[in-house]
């Protein structure tokens, strides 16, 4: 299929760019979620802003103690900076599962975020996180946090006329050890399911879990049941697998051709364990 028409044009400057998304025009960046939706006629936008150029929107920084991603770095950009890698490895390793090569080297932070894909990879990783998105208006800005954005499948915090200008994640601490950890859907490369894990240990304890979930409901979550039953334990393997268990507990589980709602929740707990051991021989 081919889209409806569509005017296009390619912003000059942010503030050339909020002015046309204010008048009612769809943002545009590496197009990888709304070129396909727009071809499918999912989506129809009369009119399009093009804001993957803008130098304003494509940067990567480190200030006041976090990261400051701007909305239209690629994947590729995060998954390959030397400062990701370092200073938040979570999230350069999560970018590393996206897609295929061409869709990481155009897709953008921003534009999978804005597009809310219950099945997208960096939700999870912002989850565990616990990420902030500045939000961006012609009446000026806001800051959200990645809990409170992403409301549902395909639906977010965005207010009309609103854009994610920048993403900001906290500078991972010494001795964090973190994993992505993920089930593949071999044609698209998106998550069936999708677990981000953080932790941190003290005196031979588990001091700091956080784990983001993605694929198995209609939005990313964090597990905070199964977070509490990693916190203050040594971390065994009986520990972790009754921590895993409670990762798809009281959600939603999504169910269709790809997989069925047990399959999914099976899938959780064994990519869970998989990805507590991994961040636990991590940490230091």
């Amino acid at each position: 299929m081919i889209p409806q028409n569509f005017e296009y044009a390619a912003a000059q400057t942010l503030d050339d760019a909020i002015k046309q998304i204010a008048g009612g025009a769809k943002p545009l960046a590496g197009g990888m979620s709304l070129i396909p939706m727009m071809k499918l006629r999912l989506a129809t936008p009369e009119r399009l802003i093009d804001i993957g150029r803008l130098k304003e929107l494509n940067y990567i920084r480190e200030s006041g103690g976090a990261l400051h991603i701007g909305a239209a770095a690629t994947h590729h950009e995060v998954e390959s900076s030397g400062l990701v890698r370092g200073k938040c490895p979570l999230l350069s390793e999560t970018a590393s599962h996206i897609g295929d090569v061409q869709v990481r080297n155009m897709g953008t932070i921003g534009g999978s975020i804005a597009h809310a894909d219950p099945s997208a990879d960096y939700p999870a990783a912002l989850q565990a996180l616990e990420a902030k998105f500045v939000l961006k208006s012609s009446s000026g800005e806001r800051t959200v946090s990645a809990a409170d954005f992403f409301v549902d499948t395909f639906a977010t915090a965005l207010e009309p006329g609103e854009m994610i200008r920048e993403v900001i994640v906290p500078l991972e601490a010494q001795g964090t050890g973190v994993s992505y950890q993920k089930m593949y859907q071999p044609a698209s490369g998106f998550a069936i399911v999708g677990i981000a894990l953080r932790i941190a240990r003290s005196g031979g304890k588990i001091s700091m879990a956080r784990i983001g979930v993605t694929g198995l409901s209609g939005k990313s979550y964090r597990a905070i049941d199964a977070e509490k039953a990693l916190e203050g334990k040594a971390g065994s393997a009986t520990e972790i697998q009754n921590a895993a268990a409670l990762v798809p507990q009281n959600v939603d589980i999504n169910s269709d051709l790809h997989a069925s709602a047990d399959y999914r929740r099976h899938l959780a707990v064994v990519y869970a364990a998989r990805a507590i051991a991994a961040a636990l021989s991590r940490s230091a």
